[in-house]
């Protein structure tokens, strides 16, 4: 997705400060004979509206102008002094000021204030100015003036201006004012992912998640049709496929992603990604050297994340497909070698991936997941006769046939990852599982290491 501007907050976002602002209000409303206020009721209004909600509605003597300047004084010394630049955020802005990507601040801070944040920490020079609720009537971020003003200042097209925010009706106000927008969560602000991943674009617990090629790469869902992108996904498991099968599943793929181990996989097979993502640290420095110089796009990431490399590889395949408006149907490969846990994952993975199809493929079986929402059948084909062939369900209310099999089922209401589907046998080149509801993590196991 193009980044043609960004917009940023500055308080919890940029700067640690929402601690310091909980305090402050505490100790303005103390100075005054007040007890602590509730920081839910005044977070999203300015300060001069929040002066006044203290005189007028906790009953303080002191004009909204003289509370005013009190807290001013107050919160400047505090960022001065107290309040550190949040982890990551430099480095940031830095890529973004390098590619010539044009910044602006917009906060419910006044700007007096939002200059001393910066200027503390050296960040001014990365912005071409900074807009505060009180430049557009004192409207907070409830509303979208601000963030309208700033990209006006900017003079960059709304759909390509990202919004960098941490407080959730920022990122709700952001969004439906049509920014693609970043929604930032840290681990001490009180902030519930709930009330911030929805409503964003792309979601991140810091800046060391993020970077100008993820967001290039990511693409708003778009509405589907034609043809399915078929795109291939090589995992990084300890136990990799052979480089037969993944020289054999890249040739019926239109778009290959390498996840950081599977660099390894992928160099020795000869396949070169499409794009490389993920932290490198479980692929080999040669293999890694290599992978970023085969694929066209690399989408780096911190060891220290909350996602795994797979599932931000799941998350750019899902983009390409949605800048192609196709379907999306996943292949993933060396995923699930040597590791249960990280195989249990990888089915919850691309049972919730929302694919049009989703398979993993190894020498020694394939994994789809059939639901009635998506892929709802599976023909097995002739070649699987003979073959042990287990289904488990994936999600609550599944109800399954099986036919073809020495023990068939019809409408069964299967438990959810209950045993009542291993190991049967295939019996008929007809043989099909469907799902009428729910999802199952179909696997046929093959007793030759072929290449499908």
């Amino acid at each position: 997705m193009e980044v043609a501007g960004a917009i940023f907050d500055c308080d919890g976002t940029l700067v640690d400060s929402m601690g310091m602002w909980a305090q402050a209000w505490d100790w303005l409303a103390a100075r005054h004979g007040h007890g602590p206020v509730p920081l839910e009721l005044i977070e999203s209004l300015s300060l001069r509206d929040t002066c006044a909600y203290f005189h007028d509605e906790l009953g303080i003597p002191a004009s909204p102008d003289d509370l005013y300047e009190e807290l001013c004084a107050h919160v400047r010394d505090a960022y001065e002094h107290e309040v550190a630049l949040m982890p990551g955020a430099r480095a940031l802005l830095e890529e973004l000021d390098a590619a010539g990507v044009p910044m602006i601040v917009a906060s419910s801070t006044p700007v007096r204030e939002l200059e001393c944040a910066l200027a503390v920490h050296d960040l001014r020079r990365y912005f071409l100015g900074v807009v505060s609720t009180e430049d557009v009537g004192g409207r907070d971020k409830e509303f979208p003036d601000v963030y309208l003003e700033a990209c006006r200042r900017l003079g960059t097209p709304r759909e390509a201006t990202w919004v960098f925010e941490d407080a959730p009706f920022g990122v709700r106000t952001a969004r439906r004012a049509g920014f693609a927008v970043v929604g930032l969560m840290n681990d001490h602000d009180g902030r519930r992912e709930e009330d911030i991943r929805p409503f964003c674009d792309v979601f991140a617990h810091g800046f060391a998640e993020l970077s100008l090629p993820l967001l290039r790469d990511y693409e708003r869902p778009a509405a589907a049709h034609g043809a399915p992108l078929r795109a291939l996904v090589v995992a990084g498991s300890p136990e990799p496929s052979s480089p037969a099968l993944l020289a054999s599943l890249a040739d019926g793929a239109d778009y290959v992603i390498c996840a950081d181990g599977g660099a390894d996989a992928c160099r020795a097979a000869g396949v070169a990604p499409d794009v490389f993502c993920g932290d490198s640290d479980s692929a080999s420095s040669g293999a890694a050297a290599w992978a970023r110089a085969a694929a066209r796009t690399c989408v780096s990431f911190p060891s220290e994340k909350y996602a795994t490399d797979l599932a931000l590889a799941l998350d750019c395949a899902r983009h390409e497909a949605s800048r192609r408006a196709r379907p999306l149907a996943l292949t993933l490969t060396c995923a699930s070698g040597g590791r249960p846990d990280h195989a249990l994952a990888v089915v919850g993975l691309l049972a919730g991936s929302g694919a049009a199809g989703a398979r993993i493929v190894e020498d020694g079986y394939e994994m789809r997941v059939v639901s009635a929402a998506g892929e709802s059948r599976w023909r097995l084909g002739p070649g699987a006769v003979g073959a042990t062939f287990s289904a488990v369900a994936v999600a609550p209310g599944t109800r399954v046939d099986e036919r073809g099999m020495r023990w068939e089922l019809e409408d069964k209401p299967m438990e959810l990852l209950g045993d009542l589907g291993i190991s049967n046998v295939v019996t008929s080149p007809e043989a099909e599982v469907a799902c009428r509801a729910g999802a199952v993590a179909a696997f046929l196991l093959r007793t030759t290491k072929t290449p499908q």
